[in-house]
Protein backbone atom coordinates (compact mmCIF):
# COMPACT_ATOMS: atom_id res chain seq x y z
CA UNK A 1 0.00 0.00 0.00
CA UNK A 2 0.95 3.69 -0.71
CA UNK A 3 0.19 6.13 1.69
CA UNK A 4 1.63 9.94 2.83
CA UNK A 5 3.83 9.70 5.38
CA UNK A 6 2.33 12.27 7.02
CA UNK A 7 -1.32 10.23 7.49
CA UNK A 8 1.20 8.19 9.42
CA UNK A 9 0.84 9.87 12.38
CA UNK A 10 2.58 9.19 15.51
CA UNK A 11 5.19 7.06 13.14
CA UNK A 12 9.00 6.89 14.63
CA UNK A 13 11.23 7.12 11.50
CA UNK A 14 14.73 5.99 11.57
CA UNK A 15 17.39 6.42 9.15
CA UNK A 16 18.45 3.06 7.13
CA UNK A 17 21.79 1.62 8.48
CA UNK A 18 22.34 1.20 4.85
CA UNK A 19 21.49 4.70 3.67
CA UNK A 20 25.02 6.69 3.12
CA UNK A 21 25.16 10.04 4.44
CA UNK A 22 26.70 11.89 1.35
CA UNK A 23 24.83 15.35 1.21
CA UNK A 24 22.31 14.52 -1.49
CA UNK A 25 22.69 10.60 -0.75
CA UNK A 26 20.26 8.01 -0.88
CA UNK A 27 18.70 8.07 2.14
CA UNK A 28 15.59 5.16 3.43
CA UNK A 29 13.97 5.93 5.82
CA UNK A 30 11.65 3.67 8.08
CA UNK A 31 9.13 3.26 10.46
CA UNK A 32 7.93 0.16 12.63
CA UNK A 33 3.92 0.70 13.04
CA UNK A 34 1.77 -1.98 14.63
CA UNK A 35 1.73 -6.03 14.00
CA UNK A 36 5.43 -6.02 12.31
CA UNK A 37 4.03 -3.73 9.52
CA UNK A 38 6.87 -1.30 8.24
CA UNK A 39 6.80 1.91 6.29
CA UNK A 40 9.08 3.44 4.34
CA UNK A 41 9.85 6.98 2.95
CA UNK A 42 12.69 8.36 1.00
CA UNK A 43 14.29 10.80 3.27
CA UNK A 44 14.39 13.98 1.11
CA UNK A 45 10.66 13.95 0.42
CA UNK A 46 9.43 13.39 4.20
CA UNK A 47 6.53 14.81 3.76
CA UNK A 48 6.18 12.74 0.24
CA UNK A 49 4.75 8.79 -0.17
CA UNK A 50 5.57 6.06 1.77
CA UNK A 51 5.63 2.34 1.11
CA UNK A 52 3.41 0.09 3.69
CA UNK A 53 4.16 -3.23 3.91
CA UNK A 54 2.41 -6.28 6.02
CA UNK A 55 5.03 -8.27 8.99
CA UNK A 56 4.99 -11.72 6.79
CA UNK A 57 6.29 -9.99 3.48
CA UNK A 58 8.20 -7.57 5.38
CA UNK A 59 10.01 -10.47 6.87
CA UNK A 60 10.75 -12.70 3.94
CA UNK A 61 11.98 -9.38 2.33
CA UNK A 62 14.75 -9.01 4.73
CA UNK A 63 15.12 -13.16 4.84
CA UNK A 64 15.56 -12.36 1.29
CA UNK A 65 18.43 -9.68 1.91
CA UNK A 66 20.06 -11.69 4.73
CA UNK A 67 20.70 -15.02 2.19
CA UNK A 68 21.62 -13.13 -0.84
CA UNK A 69 18.94 -13.05 -3.24
CA UNK A 70 17.83 -9.54 -3.48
Amino acid sequence: MTITADALTGADWFTSSYSNDHPGGDCVEGARLADGVMAVRDSKDPHGLAFVVGGGPWAAFLDALTEGEV
